[in-house]
């Protein structure tokens, strides 16, 4: 480690590429950057606000999604550890104020850059440009990624992989039927019949709040099917 790595904020080690900036103008963003914590359950950003910060992600996550006129939500992403919110970023950039709605689903660290200190490192830092950039970038393709899916993508293939990516060591998944249905962006409906088609095949056990993968390999067979049409 180096003498100027030692100087470094200790959050800064979530981002090595930030570490890596040795422009002197950076202390000056590092020196008004702040680390927050947020319990679980906050509302981080509401659709309609505007944006005062450049948020870091250091631990914890944040649910970020969209509510329609009908009162149907979709979940666009998740900020982990490690990572930045496009949105955010979006705000900043095009002085916008929020299309969408953030909430901790953990307790939550982050790092706070004012938006004015990122408005000014964002024009004189290359490599923090490079960074901002790269990450925004990163995002819209997986915004793009899941509009292809609720385009195109089977939703019993979708509610498969929801079911493996969300299932714990005891091979159980504890999300409503709502939650589910807020994840893929369709109606609980939808989803309540689904799953007791999978629980008909003996693929997955149905409890209140509650499912149990009965056979794993079905399902990641059923979810490999998410792009035939």
């Amino acid at each position: 480690m180096s003498s100027a790595d030692t100087n470094l904020p200790e959050w800064t080690v979530a981002f090595p590429r930030l570490r890596c900036i040795r422009d002197p103008r950076w202390a000056r963003v590092l020196a008004g950057a702040r680390v927050l914590s947020l319990p679980a359950g906050t509302t981080v950003f509401r659709s309609g606000d505007p944006c005062h910060s450049y948020l870091l992600v250091l631990a914890g996550s944040v649910r970020v999604h969209t509510t329609a006129a009908s009162g149907r939500e979709i979940v666009l992403y998740r900020v982990a550890p490690g990572q930045s919110c496009v949105l955010t970023t979006t705000c900043l950039v095009g002085a916008e104020r929020y299309p969408a709605d953030g909430v901790t689903e953990s307790e939550v660290r982050a790092a706070s850059v004012p938006a004015a200190l990122f408005q000014q490192a964002l024009a004189e830092i290359a490599e923090f440009r490079s960074f901002v950039f790269a990450s925004y970038a990163e995002r819209v393709c997986r915004l793009i990624e899941l509009l292809e899916e609720v385009a195109f993508g089977r939703m019993d293939a979708r509610l498969a992989q929801c079911l493996l990516d969300r299932v714990t060591q005891e091979g159980r998944v504890t999300l409503t039927h709502q939650e589910l249905a807020v994840e893929l962006g369709t109606a609980r409906e939808v989803v309540s019949r689904l799953l007791k088609e999978l629980e008909r095949r003996g693929w997955v056990g149905l409890r209140r709040s509650e499912i149990s993968l009965r056979d794993p390999g079905a399902l990641a067979r059923l979810a490999a099917q998410g792009n035939v049409t």
